[in-house]
């Protein structure tokens, strides 16, 4: 029997330790090349701030980007809100300092020349007000002339309701499989998540929610704007869905 712990919304907010534990196998599955990804952002920076020393990845998950980040920068630092996510980043990268806080609301007392917000983490943002509580947030976090990067989810009219989706991984002694069903609600997609993990200790089940907003391009745009940060959206992306950079005024 699968296990559901919490309410959607509590589930929806917050990796849990049974996600983090899998959360890089499962995507490396899914297609996902992370050092890939962030070489492609870096070269997007080059493009903009070639003398850059600087970078702070928010929500930097498992810090699998950070490994990249790293090499290629000499003040590299990440921030996290999960515990569970948080705890595999330092173990991966352990020299580079990692913040824990919410991306609305955190301070760190200094500035980057970038601040990067990757895999679609401004979305789980509920509101545009939200959203620009976030943009301002990396733009005071910002050198002038910095530059700001952020990937967005589906915009509205590319989300496609009742999508489904599934991978298999196979990690050492693990099998892992994933399952997901995407629905529209107003403005918001509910994807609902099932993982089984089967293991040399047998074979366990879990179900996670994940409610992510479907802000438009202009929304992104106007909240980047609004922070001061003059940005552009290139579509493609890492993902598919693009990125928006800026660069703060």
């Amino acid at each position: 029997m699968s296990r559901v712990s919490g309410t959607f919304e509590e589930l929806s907010s917050v990796y849990s330790p049974d996600h983090a534990d899998i959360y890089d196998a499962i995507h490396s599955a899914r297609g996902r090349d992370w050092a890939t990804e962030a070489e492609e952002i870096i070269q997007l920076i080059r493009t903009r701030l070639p003398e850059a020393q600087s970078l702070l990845d928010i929500a930097c998950g498992t810090g699998a980007h950070l490994e990249r980040f790293r090499t290629e920068y000499a003040k590299v630092a990440g921030l996290e809100l999960s515990d569970a996510m948080r705890e595999i980043a330092i173990r991966r990268v352990p020299e580079v300092p990692i913040h824990t806080g919410d991306i609305r609301d955190f301070d760190l007392g200094e500035p980057f020349d970038v601040v990067t917000c990757l895999c679609f983490t401004a979305a789980y943002m509920r509101t545009v007000d939200e959203l620009r509580r976030v943009t301002r947030n990396m733009a005071r976090h910002l050198a002038p002339g910095g530059v700001a990067v952020i990937e967005p989810w589906w915009f509205p009219d590319k989300f496609i309701d009742g999508f489904v989706t599934g991978a298999v991984a196979h990690h050492g002694e693990r099998v892992i499989s994933r399952l997901s069903h995407s629905v529209l609600e107003g403005r918001t997609s509910r994807m609902t998540v099932r993982y089984t993990v089967a293991e040399p200790a047998g074979i366990r089940d879990f179900t996670e929610f994940e409610i992510l907003s479907l802000f438009t391009e202009d929304e992104y745009t106007a909240a980047l704007e609004d922070a001061g940060i003059r940005a552009e959206y290139l579509p493609g992306g890492p993902n598919g869905r693009g990125l928006f950079v800026g660069t703060r005024n």
